[in-house]
């Protein structure tokens, strides 16, 4: 026996004496939980790729498709048909928007049905006079084809001796906050607060019901908002990073800047990021299977992911619509992101947003607290 577990003999009662332990310090057990949060997504590639890398390579991928190049020229087809096809294909194709072709009327009908060509032209079913004219065949839901339509006409009317009656310029400008990049780095911000808050939390959570580690954990000294709170707070110790890696890249690859305050910017991603959280949390309070969790993950992210504007606008949306559209928390939090970074407004201009979110983010912990359980 080693010198430090010598008993001691007492001399009065012959009494032995065991040394104690060292006193170790003491920490609050959210403060344990919360590190213990972290150090399980750093041991996890895969989540450290899906939050930080991921989303700099959409916004990559995207950013490339829809950089602001010169507009490709809309393709009309003339149908063989029309009085003097190849003479009004060369009319139509001195415009610097469009490029015409021949082709016979079935060829013409079935390139305009499967969107080949925005517009067909053809000769009028009855023709007034000496003067030439035309029919324009088009889809008037397909914006290009509205826009073809004007163009033709103006390469047309021209080509036919049409003089301008005013004289008019062009000033052109190309300024970042009006791209699509722009639009679409916010919107990418909040789909990445989305997903690493609520796929990062409630697969973690479920995971460890599973894995029966809830259960040993309901037997230690701690309270079930302890637990839960935890998962929220460890959300903290990256979101810096996750916002920051997506804005250096934007910045430095496309120019993209942010045109308000860096802290509203972060507060407003903080509130986000706390609020998915508690989404996710609630989603997994009860959920027994991995694949249980996914669909319901699936379930409450999908809508948001088409209809919070994202990556394209929500009024595209009918006006009944908007009401619901707006009450969701994906679009409260790309509004106020956008606001921001293009528009550069402040955080009181945002409380609205703000408000959604927080509302959301509170009522999840809650209802989630009240319905957890360990097995």
């Amino acid at each position: 026996m080693s010198t430090e577990m010598n008993a001691e003999v007492n001399a009065a009662g012959g009494a032995t004496t065991l040394p104690q332990p060292k006193s170790k310090s003491w920490s609050h057990p959210l403060v344990e939980l919360t590190l213990a949060r972290i150090r399980e997504f750093i041991r996890q590639p895969e989540a450290v790729f899906w939050v930080f890398i991921f989303p700099v390579l959409l916004a990559f991928a995207l950013g490339i498709a829809f950089r602001n190049t010169a507009p490709e020229k809309l393709r009309i087809a003339v149908a063989s048909s029309a009085a003097n096809p190849a003479e009004t294909a060369a009319a139509i194709s001195r415009s610097a928007d469009l490029q015409a072709v021949v082709l016979s009327p079935t060829e013409a009908a079935q390139a305009l049905r499967t969107g080949k060509v925005a517009l067909v032209v053809q000769s009028a079913a009855q023709q007034t006079g000496a003067s030439r004219s035309f029919d324009y065949r088009f889809d008037p839901t397909r914006p290009e084809s509205r826009i073809a339509r004007l163009a033709v006409d103006d390469a047309l009317q021209r080509a036919a001796g049409r003089a301008d009656v005013a004289t008019v310029r062009d000033q052109t400008f190309t300024e970042p906050g009006a791209r699509y990049i722009d639009f679409l780095i916010p919107g990418l911000i909040g789909l990445n607060l989305m997903g690493s808050g609520m796929w990062g939390l409630g697969f973690a959570l479920v995971q460890a019901r599973t894995s029966k580690l809830l259960k040993r954990l309901a037997a230690t000294p701690m309270r079930r908002w302890h637990f839960l709170l935890s998962f929220m707070l460890s959300r903290m110790g990256f979101l810096v990073l996750e916002v920051a890696a997506v804005l250096a890249f934007a910045y430095f690859v496309f120019n993209v800047r942010v045109h308000g305050s860096l802290v509203s910017l972060m507060l407003i991603a903080l509130v986000g990021s706390l609020t998915f959280a508690g989404i996710g949390l609630l989603v997994a309070a009860r959920t027994q299977t991995i694949e249980g969790v996914s669909g319901l993950m699936n379930l409450v992210m999908l809508p948001m992911w088409l209809l919070s504007g994202s990556f394209f606008s929500a009024s595209r949306f009918p006006e009944f619509a908007q009401p619901v559209i707006r009450a969701l928390p994906l679009t409260a939090l790309n509004d106020s992101l956008r606001a921001v970074m293009n528009d550069g407004a402040s955080i009181t201009a945002n409380l609205a947003g703000i408000g959604v979110l927080a509302a959301w983010g509170l009522l999840s912990f809650v209802v989630a607290l009240r319905i957890f359980r360990w097995q």
